[in-house]
């Protein structure tokens, strides 16, 4: 298979790492290092993240997005517990089973919300529609912010999510592979974001920013962190030169260098979804808010698209086409792919 060498918009993983996490990387790789961890780098990504936002919490890196939601819910469930997510998120769709195998068989409680988003009503029908003893016991509620769908939920929404997720009891885990965007969108901090939604665990997404890959887990609610590098070590994520990964968020955190990277790619996408809205028969299926576009195309037009070279996702439903615009995006290509949906 050959390589691309031209931008594509599948996905905000097409794209390669960014300078600064480049230069972190090389500054990095100079002599030697404590491994698993134990090193300077680390304990500085770790104390760079805390003072991002700002209040204490428990820091951990791993590989992806896939070990860092399955483990952190896995650290808030036993096996008879239950989970609250929308049917679209990605412990439902992508995750290929991860959060029940780590949590040895808790359950999600499905949403079905058709933006993407949950709700409190959906929270409180899902969490009191059996209370037996034969049925798995809500534990969490688990959103994704930005959601799937692209958009971004509101601090007010949040807050009403946070006061819903106390009245049931339950703990609050966010999937944040693109929060970045999610906060470019909102014009907050970090720190008002932690404290406007109360969540306890978060998984914040450094791949889709520019890193070559790498999330982190951080635990707002440090007791829901006892024995998580035993997690982490167990599952395969404890890297021996853990610094590689650890150093690329020194590159990300630096200058706000996350924070540009996600505004860029933000407003990429507002362009390409203003632009394209304007063509006759392009539909656009949600409100555009962080840097994922979704778009409704007759079938000939999306045929014409893949015929082009252009490459992109279909899983929203009928004619439903999806375009992810990365830290690197540029306007010339997202010119062309705009002059291909013309010519559809």
């Amino acid at each position: 298979m050959q390589p691309l060498h031209q931008e594509q918009f599948a996905s905000d993983n097409y794209s390669g790492a960014c300078p600064e996490v480049l230069h972190a990387l090389n500054e990095t790789n100079q002599g030697y290092a404590r491994a698993y961890g134990d090193d300077v780098y680390t304990k500085a990504a770790a104390d760079g993240l805390r003072a991002l936002f700002g209040v204490p919490c428990e820091v951990f890196f791993v590989f992806n997005g896939t070990a860092a939601n399955s483990l952190a819910l896995a650290s808030l469930c036993q096996s008879y517990h239950s989970v609250v997510c929308h049917e679209l998120s990605h412990i439902e769709t992508d995750e290929c089973g991860a959060p029940q195998f780590f949590s040895n068989g808790m359950k999600l409680l499905l949403s079905k919300e058709g933006d993407g988003k949950i709700t409190p009503a959906s929270i409180t029908r899902l969490v009191t529609k059996r209370t037996d003893l034969h049925y798995p016991k809500p534990k969490v509620v688990s959103l994704t912010q930005s959601t799937e769908t692209g958009m971004v939920y509101s601090l007010e929404e949040l807050r009403a999510i946070k006061a819903c997720a106390k009245t049931h009891g339950l703990k609050l885990h966010i999937d944040g592979a693109r929060l970045a965007n999610a906060l470019a969108s909102l014009h907050v901090s970090p720190k008002t974001f932690v404290e406007e939604s109360g969540v306890d665990v978060l998984s914040f997404g450094g791949t889709k920013n520019g890193m070559f890959l790498g999330e982190a887990v951080v635990f707002f609610d440090k007791a829901l962190a006892e024995d998580f590098e035993y997690r982490c070590k167990q599952a395969g994520q404890l890297a021996s030169k853990m610094r590689y990964i650890s150093a690329q968020w020194l590159g990300l955190l630096k200058d706000d260098v996350w924070l540009k990277n996600a505004r860029h790619a933000n407003a990429m996408a507002a362009y390409f979804s203003e632009t394209v809205a304007r063509i006759e028969g392009v539909k656009l299926l949600f409100p555009t808010q962080s840097n994922a576009v979704f778009i409704e195309l007759d079938p000939k037009r999306i045929e014409k698209l893949a015929q082009e070279g252009w490459l992109f996702y279909t899983f929203i439903g009928t004619g439903g086409v999806r375009f992810v615009f990365s830290w690197d995006a540029t306007k010339a290509r997202v010119d062309a792919l705009i002059e291909t949906i013309k010519k559809g």
